[in-house]
């Protein structure tokens, strides 16, 4: 029975249209498989499945996804974050449950800490990740005396959000990639709609509670709120996350958007 395989364009150019065709014809094709998005059991001869190519400096890594939870498509990621998600397919122990990311283009020494956790809006728990620099954002060139990380995220697109009682505008071109059960990056737009690239990307792959990942996996989007550095902080509790974000979006502190789950 031919597998119900969907090969985008951009994975096909990334393989070749022998190894493509191949997958297609049943030939090279899993069968059976974990979905690298949402880790349940998937059948690409019963469901339609998408073909996802993980792209490092050295190394690529074909995985397999129901289509339903992220389409075929072609993710560059950094080499290490690659290897890391070898060892986690080979047995490899979780990594930390906090992770930092690649600097903003705007900054040489801050990084951003990513926090994960369910946020309570209209009566719907929503998937959310919390974004805080360890140090003010400051412009290229720029005096470095002001902290320009929100007005940098407005400029991208993003809303300040006054009331954490509202869901956030969607935000266009931008993703949260979740693959292999994992928080890998959060993607935004390419260069002249090339390939999506990272904002932020994990050191290693975020773990996320199952709860998360079930929320995410039912809504297909990710709620992800954004403030300057010691406005929220580290909140052992998603109780006291909420109450952080509150007070951040009572004093102007708190940019948010959604983005889909997984790619674009």
């Amino acid at each position: 029975m031919p597998r119900m395989l969907d090969v985008s364009e951009d994975v096909r150019a990334e393989i070749g249209d022998e190894e493509a065709d191949r997958l297609l014809s049943g030939e090279n094709s899993p069968g059976s498989y974990d979905c690298t998005s949402c880790r349940t059991p998937g059948d690409s001869e019963q469901e339609r499945t998408s073909t996802v190519l993980f792209v490092g400096e050295e190394t690529a890594v074909l995985a397999f996804a129901h289509a339903t939870c992220i389409p075929s498509q072609v993710v560059q990621v950094a080499e290490d974050q690659l290897q890391g998600a070898v060892r986690s397919i080979t047995g490899g122990e979780p990594r930390p449950q906090r992770a930092q990311g690649a600097p903003a283009a705007s900054s040489n020494q801050a990084v951003l800490g990513v926090t994960s956790g369910l946020v309570l809006i209209e009566g719907d728990l929503h998937p959310a990740l919390v974004v805080e620099p360890t140090a003010p954002i400051v412009r290229p060139g720029s005096d470095a005396t002001t902290d320009e990380f929100l007005p940098l995220l407005i400029e991208q697109g993003f809303q300040p959000l006054g009331d954490l009682n509202q869901v956030p505008a969607p935000l266009p071109g931008w993703s949260v990639l979740l693959a292999m059960g994992q928080l890998h990056a959060v993607l935004q737009p390419g260069t002249g709609g090339g390939t999506p690239t990272a904002w932020w990307q994990a050191h290693q792959p975020l773990q996320v509670t199952e709860g998360w990942r079930t929320a995410a996996n039912k809504s297909h989007t990710v709620l992800v709120f954004a403030a300057p550095v010691g406005s929220i902080g580290q909140q052992p509790r998603e109780d006291l996350l909420r109450d952080a974000l509150e007070k951040a979006a009572a004093n102007g502190k708190l940019v948010a958007a959604a983005m889909p789950l997984a790619g674009t």
